[in-house]
């Protein structure tokens, strides 16, 4: 790590100034991964208020004094404390550096809460895909007062974009993972900002295996396909994401819009946009989505790519 790290320029610098905008949302205060800064390219640092959480992708020299210069940049502001999650070790463990541990952290986007998991791995909430959200929360409004809406959210996660949407407006939304856990927790998230559930489901298939269990509960206008790069035993986007593009539109309505998402490296952005207009040419490719700012990359290729298609039959 370099030697300013210690001096603490960066990235304690670069999160003084984001700190500084005085933003209540939950955000990236520091992007070590998108290699603009040498030395740091192992750390990356999130604004949960009232806590700070350091990720160490790494074993670097100088951790725990990191995280207490943050710890001083973040006091006045009103933070609570600093945890830090070491990815390099078994079960990517997290320790509270600094203040006093954060009992129930939060994310929080507007009006919005997300309890978070500061103990698993993934926390519970991806920041980077922002700009796919308000790309969703658009169209939802767009749609309002018209036909009834229907969105499919393929890979659900804690199922963010299902209450994100459903915040905007009236619509019907089906929630697919694999994973029962992620998807009770996609529940909750709902629940805990009173969001009404009625039309909402969460169901435990695999997207591309099970598909012919949900496709026939569409049509779909709307469409969040947003896969990990690789989930063992069930997906990989080099080998998978061709195939469930093919069986897409069997669910979709005549005219629908999807977000479409890889966060591969391996796959630059018109690598991405052969393979979705190769698979079936009913697809186009609208737009990419602006990348998240809290996110800069060296290499735009190798960041996440976000892309509007629009599918028509």
């Amino acid at each position: 790590m370099r030697k300013d790290v210690y001096g603490l320029e960066c990235p304690a610098g670069a999160g003084r100034e984001k700190l500084d905008e005085n933003c209540p949302d939950s955000r990236r205060l520091f992007h070590g991964r998108g290699r603009c800064y040498a030395g740091l390219e192992q750390v990356c640092v999130d604004s949960f208020f009232p806590a700070l959480l350091v990720t160490f992708f790494e074993e670097s020299p100088g951790e725990e004094v990191l995280c207490e210069r943050l710890w001083q940049l973040a006091e006045p502001f009103g933070y609570l404390g600093v945890a830090a999650q070491r990815r390099y070790r078994q079960g990517a463990p997290v320790e509270w550096h600094c203040g006093q541990p954060v009992a129930a952290p939060l994310a929080r986007r507007g009006g919005l809460k997300f309890p978070l998991t500061f103990e698993r791995q993934n926390v519970g909430f991806f920041l980077d895909i922002e700009p796919g959200r308000r790309w969703l929360e658009e169209r939802v409004r767009a749609h309002a007062g018209t036909q009834p809406l229907k969105l499919l959210n393929l890979f659900a996660f804690t199922c963010a974009f299902s209450a994100i949407a459903r915040a905007a407006g009236e619509l019907e939304v089906l929630n697919i993972d694999v994973n029962r856990g992620v998807l009770n927790r996609g529940r909750e998230n709902h629940e805990f900002n009173k969001l009404p559930l009625k039309g909402i489901k969460f169901l435990q298939l695999d997207a591309l295996r099970d598909f012919n269990r949900f496709d026939r509960r569409g049509p779909f206008q709307l469409a969040v396909v947003d896969p990990p790069t690789r989930q063992k035993g069930s997906f990989d986007v080099s080998h998978n994401y061709e195939k469930l593009l093919q069986l897409l539109p069997g669910c979709l309505a005549d005219e629908a819009d999807l977000l479409m998402v890889i966060n591969s490296p391996r796959y630059s952005e018109g690598q991405f946009r052969e393979l979705i207009e190769s698979a079936d040419s009913r697809y186009q490719v609208v737009e990419r989505l602006p990348q998240n700012p809290d996110f800069p990359d060296h290499d735009p290729d190798a960041a996440l790519k976000m892309l509007h298609v629009k599918f028509r039959r």
